[in-house]
């Protein structure tokens, strides 16, 4: 048998153990929840900023009013979430109320479809621009990357990231994952990296189906740590935007934030 010299939880030992537990305690009650608890799973690190700056609190439906909008940008100046992302009408009015704040307001265009010109798609991005958004969600054309047209493709998404990068915004790509097999997903992130967006996006939320983790490993794996990637469609718990951050997503769309922040 082989003796050891200090007992496990003999004198000095057991000090420092006292010493530890007191201070994680103390850390406790000061540090907020996100900070603190820093998910690790898996032997790694998940979040790196607290759990509301991953999330983009999304109001897109067709029917919401002044009413609605304000009051999903209320919420997201309580939570501090990433941003707002509201149809392009709302963006002065999100703007102005975002002001002194560090969430952004974000919009869509080409939206949901992507199936407009690319002069049509440049004008909004430079209308949405001048009225205060910082971050653009745009849909790729969706027909001509399945048609296997990649220049025109890659073409679409350049005019619009030099339209927005010169507005000094943030160009989001949607792939609109669910419409593509996995070769064309790997395409569609390629070409958008190509393109100069800083992040490809999964899914609109208005196909027959929306984010994966199959589909965010996926993404992540084609772009490596040169693009963001946005998770978006169907997230609608913690442990779901959980899981997409694991994956490898680094924003996170949902209508769902409040619920997902404020969850056990």
């Amino acid at each position: 048998m082989i003796e050891r010299s200090v007992p496990v939880f003999g004198g000095q030992s057991r000090f420092i153990f006292i010493v530890l537990f007191l201070l994680l305690k103390n850390a406790a009650k000061v540090l907020r929840k996100d900070d603190f608890l820093t998910l690790i799973k898996k032997g790694r690190q998940i979040l790196n900023k607290p759990l509301a700056k991953y999330l983009d609190h999304t109001l897109l439906k067709p029917e919401a009013t002044e009413t609605d909008v304000t009051r999903v940008i209320a919420e997201a100046k309580q939570y501090d979430f990433a941003s707002v992302c509201i149809n392009p009408y709302w963006v002065k009015l999100c703007h102005q109320q975002l002001v002194g704040t560090d969430v952004n307001t974000c919009t869509v265009i080409g939206f949901p479809l992507g199936a407009t010109t690319t002069d049509s798609k440049v004008a909004e991005s430079k209308q949405a621009l001048a009225d205060g958004a910082d971050e653009l969600d745009m849909v790729i054309n969706i027909g001509e990357l399945k048609g296997r047209h990649y220049d025109t493709v890659q073409a679409d998404i350049k005019a619009v990231a030099e339209a927005t990068h010169a507005g000094h915004g943030l160009l989001k790509v949607i792939i609109e994952a669910v419409l593509l097999t996995d070769d064309e997903k790997v395409i569609a992130c390629q070409l958008a990296e190509k393109a100069g967006a800083d992040y490809v996006k999964t899914s609109t939320g208005f196909a027959s189906g929306g984010a994966t983790v199959h589909d965010v490993e996926l993404m992540r794996k084609t772009v490596g740590d040169h693009l963001g990637v946005k998770a978006a469609g169907g997230i609608h718990t913690k442990a779901d935007a959980l899981a997409m951050i694991e994956a490898g997503a680094t924003r996170i769309g949902a209508s769902a934030s409040v619920a997902i922040v404020t969850a056990k």
